[in-house]
């Protein structure tokens, strides 16, 4: 077996863990397949420079689906939340690209960045959002500068930076650290 699939697997499997003992009921089947659509995401962001809309557009079903079942307000008031919590983090994504774009004549966010951002207001609450998108963007641009430096090649505008590869995995973060914290409040 090559040894990208086995860590493929093995972080899989600690995404399922993790979820199902940081809510061991239906919310935590959710966040488990919260955590492979990332773990998916990451993974052809990382290999393509793509994020599939198959598995945005699955995440965010599950998102939606999970704010009605297991959310503190009436099933049509999470939904509704988690429909404008979804738009108010995809429209900054959506015009930095645009733009950026008309700016640079160059694309430098992908449609698949606004999209995710989207699966992100729609499983998170405001405030872990917030981090969840400094996280991302903080890990990526110190990956990016990381690598630049380990390969001895200067930091250029166009190398290609794929955000969907710290965004995804940082979305089912924020998930997890939001089931755990209900077990530490006093």
């Amino acid at each position: 077996m090559r040894r990208d699939v086995l860590v493929i697997i093995v972080l899989g499997g600690l995404g399922i863990a993790a979820s199902l003992g940081a809510a061991p009921d239906l919310s935590g089947v959710a966040g488990a397949a919260l955590a492979l659509l990332m773990l998916a995401i990451a993974v052809s962001d990382l290999r393509h420079f793509i994020v599939p809309n198959v598995l945005t557009g699955l995440a965010f079903l599950l998102g939606l689906i999970a704010a009605a079942l297991f959310g503190d307000t009436p099933w049509a008031q999470a939904v509704l939340t988690s429909v404008l919590r979804a738009a108010a983090t995809a429209l900054p994504f959506l015009a930095l690209m645009l733009i950026y774009e008309w700016w640079r004549g160059r694309p430098g966010l992908g449609l698949g960045d606004v999209k995710l951002a989207a699966v992100a207001g729609a499983w998170l609450d405001w405030f872990t959002i917030v981090g969840v998108i400094e996280a991302a963007v903080l890990a990526a641009l110190a990956a990016y500068a990381v690598w630049r430096y380990v390969l001895r090649r200067p930091i250029a505008a166009t190398t290609p930076l794929p955000l969907g590869l710290f965004l995804a995995p940082a979305i089912w973060c924020g998930w997890l650290a939001e089931a755990l914290l209900p077990l530490y409040r006093y």
